[in-house]
């Protein structure tokens, strides 16, 4: 199953979110729940995968507006150096333990929505990773519990501002630029997920990045039991899982994104962010 939140206007013009369950080329709504955070937290999950008093219109799919999948996670927790690849292009040794940041909801586009450059920054990075969205509370979870907690996978562009990354030790500011990391396009349940995806990278059509999701340091159930560990778990939050090798800051000669750009991140399975860089605008 694959769920989608798409942004939609109200009968007064207000504009709003809702839920979608993807059938095909469409995309069946889900008025009761605004976005698929919500359908989570009603525990849902099951029910809304089937035709049922929750579906109301049906629209196209390639139209379709959307929204971060998850609108307003509480939590984003990010992993950092969680593919040997990327560790090894970056200098740095396997980590014993999760690098963990955070971001924030502000930080948040949808799959089609334009990625903003600040005028502060002339470094800016890809970062194609495989998402995680809990769809339970679980506290130092177990491992069949941490399995379980997971309602499915989303596609992430966490995109870094390298100058700014690279200020201090600490990476966090960095990585919290508002209107700078697409979430979507879907979240699909594990099921979905072929043995073999690949996360890819594409800038202006020219792979970048390529990856197994699989081949991660950290899986995604023992990401789960690590952070659950520290502090709960709740459903809607996100768990960004990490980079493949690939990125620009790597590259010999050093490669950022200019206006103009179109960024393509794509999971077998799940689907992808196809953003457009633009200069952001300070009046």
């Amino acid at each position: 199953m694959k769920l989608a939140t798409l942004r939609t206007t109200a009968a007064d013009g207000t504009a709003t979110t809702v839920a979608a369950r993807v059938e095909g080329d469409s995309l069946v709504t889900l008025p009761r729940y605004a976005d698929v955070g919500a359908v989570l937290r009603a525990g849902a999950l099951g029910v809304v995968g089937q035709a049922g008093p929750h579906d109301a219109e049906r629209l196209p799919l390639a139209s379709a507006d959307m929204a971060p999948v998850v609108t307003s996670p509480g939590k984003i927790v990010c992993v950092g150096l969680n593919y040997t690849a990327h560790i090894q292009e970056m200098g740095r040794d396997l980590p014993e333990h999760p690098t963990l940041f955070a971001k924030f909801a502000d930080c948040l586009l949808g799959a089609g929505d334009d990625i903003l450059l600040p005028p502060e920054s002339g470094t800016v990075d890809w970062e194609g990773e495989l998402a995680v969205v809990v769809g339970s509370r679980v506290r130092r979870a177990s491992t069949d519990e941490a399995r379980a907690a997971v309602a499915g996978y989303s596609v992430c562009n966490d995109v870094s501002m390298r100058d700014w990354q690279f200020r201090t030790k600490e990476w966090l500011q960095g990585k919290i630029w508002a209107d700078s990391t697409p979430l979507g396009p879907v979240l699909a349940t594990p099921d979905e997920i072929p043995a073999d995806a690949q996360v890819t990278t594409l800038v202006d059509g020219v792979e970048k990045q390529r990856g197994d999701i699989h081949d991660l340091v950290h899986d995604p159930v023992h990401l789960v039991r690590y952070v659950s560990t520290i502090l709960p778990l709740n459903p809607g939050d996100v768990i960004i899982t990490g980079t493949p090798g690939g990125v620009g800051h790597a590259r010999s000669p050093q490669e950022y994104l200019r206006p103009g750009q179109t960024v393509t991140v794509r999971i077998d399975g799940i689907g992808e962010l196809t953003n457009r860089t633009v200069a952001e605008r300070v009046s």
